[in-house]
């Protein structure tokens, strides 16, 4: 058993790489509007949906400013995803050893220890990300109000951050890449400043996870032929996974809102800045009101439904299994 988790360590890196590089090529430009749609505050809107955010975004910064932070996704996604399922896998592998099944709480806590380790990849991820997603929505505010500037909240002066936008009509998205943020948050802010809302991950990652993993697996079951016949079709691994990963997404909603505004470093006119999760939900309940709390939860639903199906089908397949020449676990019937 140990030498079969051994070698099939590798294919489940490749299996989390193809499955979050393929799911993040196809729903990214619905990932970056719910980021400008959770980031932007009541009597500030720009964007009155998703369609009508994505619209101005081809208009003012062409069709690949859809994409902007997607390399940080793509270069991040493979120990990410490998993190997640294989420590799933790990974490019900082993409370499932005494009695050889898992109850409901079994799966609950295997998919809560899954959700911890993955903040290791996913909180500096996520913090680049959503610097590069926002700036064009910064940009477009500065265009319609022009007597804006903007200031970066890290604390100390920073020569690539703290630039303000040009405020005139012809205002274009000032260019910054992950890299130049990552080098001014390390030398401001050290390590640390990667892993800013890191508390706020946690709290959407570990229910996420908690709500995520265990309905999965009772779906997928469901899928099977037969209990001599365990088997899955790969269309029944793809629905499990985007149905799941829907109902987990929203039930979370709240939580995403949180870490977007605590991990966005630059803010627009009048934009409260947070110091701690605590006071985020507090403003945040006084100026906007609870349903600010599920802002852009269409667009998560949306963007982690397929992300995760895909991924599960990947998965499950073993993808990776076959390109090393392993077994795969699944078959395509």
């Amino acid at each position: 058993m140990a030498q079969q988790q051994q070698i099939s360590l590798p294919a489940k890196l490749i299996n989390g790489g193809i499955a979050g590089m393929v799911g993040v090529t196809c729903v990214f430009p619905i990932d970056l509007a719910k980021t400008r749609l959770q980031n932007q505050r009541s009597g500030q809107q720009l964007y009155k949906n998703m369609m009508d955010c994505l619209i101005k975004t081809v208009k003012s910064e062409g069709y690949f400013g859809m994409y902007r932070g997607a390399a940080v996704n793509l270069t991040l996604v493979t120990p990410e995803k490998a993190i997640k399922l294989a420590a799933n896998d790990f974490f019900r592998h082993q409370l499932s050893k005494d009695s050889g099944r898992l109850t409901v709480f079994k799966e609950m806590f295997a998919g809560c220890c899954a959700g911890m380790c993955q903040v290791i990849i996913t909180t500096p991820m996520e913090m680049l990300k959503i610097q590069l997603q926002d700036a064009g929505r910064i940009a477009a505010q500065q265009r319609v109000m022009p007597s804006v500037v903007t200031a970066l909240k890290i604390g100390g002066t920073s020569a690539v951050l703290s630039r303000s936008y040009n405020t005139s009509p012809a205002s274009q998205v000032m260019r910054v890449s992950a890299t130049q943020i990552t080098r001014e948050l390390l030398r401001t802010k050290g390590v640390t400043g990667l892993y800013r809302g890191l508390g706020a991950t946690l709290m959407r990652d570990i229910p996420f996870s908690v709500v995520y993993f265990p309905l999965f697996a009772h779906l997928h079951q469901l899928g099977q032929h037969s209990l001599e016949n365990p088997s899955v079709p790969f269309y029944w691994s793809f629905m499990s996974g985007c149905l799941a990963g829907s109902l987990a997404a929203v039930a979370v909603s709240p939580c995403d809102v949180v870490k977007t505004r605590l991990q966005s470093l630059k803010k627009g006119a009048n934009e409260e800045t947070y110091t701690g999760v605590v006071d985020c939900v507090r403003k945040i309940l006084r100026k906007e009101g609870p349903g600010a709390f599920l802002k852009g939860a269409s667009c998560r639903a949306l963007v982690i439904a397929p992300l995760f199906g895909i991924a599960q089908v990947v998965y499950f397949v073993g993808v990776g299994e076959i390109l090393l020449g392993y077994t795969p676990f699944f078959s395509f019937e």
